[in-house]
Parts: structure tokens; sequence; C-alpha cells
């Protein structure tokens, strides 16, 4: 099955080697999904930028099967123009759940449950086939590694670079790799801001935001 851009950068955060979901990235998960998802909306003709806020188009009349997608649409009034970082940051404490049940029912992955010490729940998340995220993870880290012209790069996949960067997500990029490619990620991160301006400074306030509470 074809996994949306939420999917595929939940599945990025899955740890094969350990068999659990990256602990260093986890209270940012949400935003990076809720990124995730505006960012696919606005390649899909839905969301448009209009003076730096997010705005729906006229297609957006119609909207996507995906409900993750949907619910995430319905949070950009037709109205008026909504700030971009109110869209992403937007119930983000639910959006792991949402894209985790989608992947659960689709079967790409199983979710169990034991108690840690007998008194915390605890979910266990098994990749159905971890060659599907082994892929994913190498394409990805791919666009920064290979020094590619970032124009020449798929844009899901420059969009999910830039935001397993932007939240430190170490099942993609180690803290040195984040530092010794800097550059490489400045230059895709730019040709992000250009196909999607507005996003990715709404990711870097909503996941400070997230780190701030945690620690």
């Amino acid at each position: 099955m074809a996994h949306s851009l939420p999917q595929r950068m939940y599945l990025l955060g899955y740890d094969t080697g350990k068999n659990r979901l990256d602990p260093a990235s986890a209270v940012v998960r949400g935003s990076l999904l809720r990124a995730a998802a505006v960012a696919e909306l606005v390649l899909a003709g839905l969301l448009s930028d209009r003076d730096g806020k997010a705005e729906r188009t006229a297609a957006a009349a119609l909207a996507p099967e995906d409900p993750f997608l949907a619910k995430v649409l319905e949070d950009a009034p037709g109205t008026k123009p909504r700030r971009w970082l109110t869209v992403v940051d937007r119930d983000w404490h639910r959006a792991e759940d949402i894209v985790r049940d989608q992947l659960a029912t689709a079967g790409t992955i199983t979710v169990g449950r034991h108690r840690a010490m007998g008194i915390f729940p605890v979910r266990d998340i098994a990749l159905a086939d971890p060659r599907l995220a082994e892929g994913l993870r190498g394409r990805v880290r791919d666009v920064v590694l290979s020094g590619q012209d970032p124009t020449a790069v798929p844009i899901e996949d420059a969009v999910l670079a830039v935001l397993s960067a932007e939240g430190d997500v170490r099942t993609v990029f180690s803290a040195k790799e984040n530092r010794v490619h800097r550059s490489a990620i400045k230059a895709l991160a730019a040709h992000v801001d250009t196909v999607l301006p507005g996003l990715r400074k709404a990711v870097r306030y909503s996941v400070a935001a997230r780190r701030s509470v945690s620690g």
C-alpha cells in the first residue's frame, strides 16, 4: 500500500535494530506527524500560503480520504487564513495515536501491550516487514548523505529528511551526522522552504514548545 507522509514519518522513527520507536524524538513525534500532514496537503494543492498563513484552496472542498489528513485540513478553516504554527500544533498530542492506529489497521505494524514493572502500561510496536522502514530510511538518509542537488530530490523525501533533522530523529540521522552534514541539510531546508513556505518555521516553534515542557 502507499503510505501517507505522516505514516512514513512514523515509520522513520522506528528502530529496527532495537524493535522500538526512537526515544530521542518521542516528545516531538506528534508535531512531526502533524507537519508531515500539512506538507502533504500543500503538495496535494489543498492548502497554500497566503501572506505567511495557511489558507485552504478551492480544491479543498473535496476532503482527503485519509481521516488524519482530513482532520488536519479541518484545522485550517475556509473562512480565513490561519497561522502555520496553529495548524501544525493543534491537537499534536493526538496525532501519534491516530497514525499508529492507521498503520495497525493496514497491517503495517502490530501493537501489543504490557506493564513495565507490573505498573506502567507500555505499547509494544512491531513491524510486519522491517525492510519497509529500512528501505524508507535509506532513501531519506541518502537525500542528505549523498550530497545531491536539493532541487533534484523528490520533494516528499526532502520534507521527511528535513523534518527528521529538525526533530532530532536519531533513527534517521545521528547527532554527529546532523553536525557533519549541516550544510547539506541547510541547503535541503532552503529548497523545502521555497516549496512549502512557513512550514519549517512552524515546525521549529512546535518542536521547541514540546522540548521546553519535557526538559
